[in-house]
């Protein structure tokens, strides 16, 4: 498709606009969580690391960031498992039911937040006992599990049943053409979606408020709870600060992952 020279700078100013709109206030996070000034003036009248140090000092900081480290890690490996799983049973295969069952496993991902939280809480606290550790890890993993079937699913859409018939044609077994065959073109696109699901839970908040138990703080919890204490302003902005390096860095390995996996694919 061929763009006049006037589409190509509409074009190029739209995405401008819009990346204004969304990485601006994400700079000035970045700068006030160095500014000197308890009350943000603009311009910062000058920098200084102390926030850096007393955010790394604060103790409720460390234990809400390990809390939250061990909660994605956590609902990454159960995505992992179940999610693999289910995308290599409904892959290739058809049968009554069965875009029934891949909307449903989809499906958490795409309900708003605050319902997903308030139907976990309400099931936790009526039939399980009550709100724990666990119920947040298994909160996390009902979401985590939709982006690591999506990129299975998807690879072994691409992957096609040629390459595993071909295998078994030579007389490999079904497990020597898993193991050699089908599972090392799955590795990156698996990986990719493991640590997509490890971004998603270690920033996630709406879920995380209805299905944490008492005293279970998360790095966004944290924040939240901080927000509107003026003491602590200059902390919650260097928390965020570094709440968004960390989302960005598994995000951005997520992708030269799957363009890794497309690229081998062709």
């Amino acid at each position: 498709m061929t763009m006049t020279r006037r589409t190509r700078w509409l074009l190029g100013g739209f995405f401008l606009l819009v990346s204004a709109i969304i990485y601006v206030p994400l700079l000035i996070i970045l700068i006030n969580s160095f500014n000197t000034s308890l009350t943000f003036t603009w311009p910062p009248p000058g920098f200084t690391l102390e926030w850096w140090s007393r955010a790394i000092d604060n103790q409720g900081v460390r234990e809400a960031l390990v809390t939250s480290i061990v909660v994605a890690i956590c609902a990454t490996a159960i995505a992992l498992v179940l999610g693999t799983l289910v995308s290599f049973a409904l892959s290739g295969t058809t049968f009554f039911g069965h875009n029934t069952i891949s909307l449903l496993v989809v499906l958490p991902i795409a309900l708003p937040g605050i319902v997903t939280g308030l139907a976990l809480n309400t099931m936790f606290t009526s039939f399980l006992g009550g709100l724990t550790f666990l119920t947040l890890v298994v909160a996390h993993a009902t979401f985590c599990i939709v982006v690591v079937f999506n990129n299975a699913s998807a690879r072994l859409r691409r992957l096609g049943g040629d390459i595993v018939e071909a295998s078994m044609d030579l007389g490999a077994t079904r497990a020597f053409t898993f193991r050699h065959v089908v599972f090392p073109n799955m590795r990156a696109a698996i990986v990719a979606g493991a640590l997509l699901a490890f971004g998603l839970s270690f920033d996630e908040i709406i879920v995380t408020t209805f299905t944490a138990g008492p005293g279970i703080q998360t790095l966004p919890l944290w924040i939240f709870n901080n927000l509107f204490r003026p003491q602590q302003a200059p902390i919650v902005n260097v928390v965020a600060a570094a709440l968004v390096v960390i989302s960005i860095l598994p995000i951005y390995l997520a992708q030269r992952l799957s363009e890794d996996a497309a690229r081998s694919a062709v």
